[in-house]
């Protein structure tokens, strides 16, 4: 049986010749195929890096969805829940990595101080026009791109310094990115998107016990009221709406990934009442939760 629970994938699931735990890089295609739980959501207890070269899709990190497109550069820190639909023409590269990893070579506080990784900050770069496909930044484009080529092809061959190679272009890439990445936004929008960020973490953690605004809003030491005007600035819906969203995407991903009944999924999810759990997927989804399970 599968874990019910929203899973925390660590970088030794995602082995690959030559043997090593600290870093993983492979084409997009090819990882969502080896590993299709992915598309799920969840979340690591290591760095990702996610480059769009070709296809199109979503990308959710936190709550916040973000165009996936040529040209797009993602960045997940771990514990960060994020989940992607992927178009079947879509293409690129994902790079794992640990803090270890890094900072074997550059010591400090310099990971920890890149803007992407921080979750005031948005954690997508985009380095293509969304119209033409002109470059927004021409020099990192022509820069990154062939770095994440490069560091794919290191680990295809067996070198005995490919751990010291790849290192040196991961720090690169960071460094690079760093330079294109647009200022901080206005204080008001970062507060917002902090915000609402962090309302995504403690939903994360609670929406199988907390299901109301009110105990959100506590939580944040914010107004119901206050929670609900930033979530609709921000991502144009409710407070209550996302809580609802949160629950019914994990009760379909336990329905579609797990042998556990109805019963115990929603026993999983905090229900009491197996039946009311029912009336409740489908008031939110237009079906059953036994129709949603049967559905191809």
């Amino acid at each position: 049986m599968k874990p019910a629970r929203l899973p925390v994938l660590a970088l030794h699931q995602f082995p690959q010749p030559p043997a090593q735990q600290a870093y993983y890089i492979e084409r997009l295609e090819t990882h969502v195929v080896r590993f299709p739980h992915v598309n799920e959501p969840h979340a690591h207890d290591f760095y990702l890096l996610l480059y769009i070269t070709h296809g199109s899709g979503s990308h959710t990190v936190d709550l916040v969805s973000y165009d996936l497109r040529p040209g797009s550069l993602f960045f997940v820190a771990p514990g960060q829940v994020h989940h992607w639909v992927l178009q079947p023409d879509t293409q690129g590269y994902v790079v794992f990595f640990d803090a270890e990893f890094y900072l074997f070579r550059y010591p400090g506080n310099r990971l920890y101080e890149y803007p992407f990784f921080a979750p005031q900050h948005a954690p997508v770069l985009y380095l293509l026009n969304t119209t033409d496909g002109a470059p927004t930044n021409a020099d990192a484009e022509t820069e990154l791109r062939p770095l994440l080529a490069r560091m794919h092809t290191e680990t295809q061959a067996a070198h005995p310094n490919t751990a010291e190679v790849v290192r040196s272009y991961l720090h690169l890439c960071l460094e690079l990115a760093t330079r294109a990445y647009p200022p901080a936004p206005a204080a008001e929008t970062k507060h917002a998107l902090q915000q609402v960020r962090e309302f995504g973490t403690l939903l994360n953690q609670h929406y199988r016990t907390r299901r109301t605004v009110q105990e959100y809003a506590d939580l944040l030491h914010l107004t119901p009221n206050h929670l609900n005007a930033v979530c609709r600035r921000t991502l144009n819906k409710t407070a209550s709406a996302l809580i609802h969203e949160r629950v019914v995407v994990e009760a379909q991903r336990l329905l579609r990934h797990s042998a556990l009944s109805v019963a115990q999924v929603a026993y999983e999810l905090g229900f009491e009442d197996a039946s009311y759990f029912t009336r409740y997927f489908r008031k939110y989804t237009g079906r059953t939760p036994e129709a949603f399970r049967q559905q191809p």
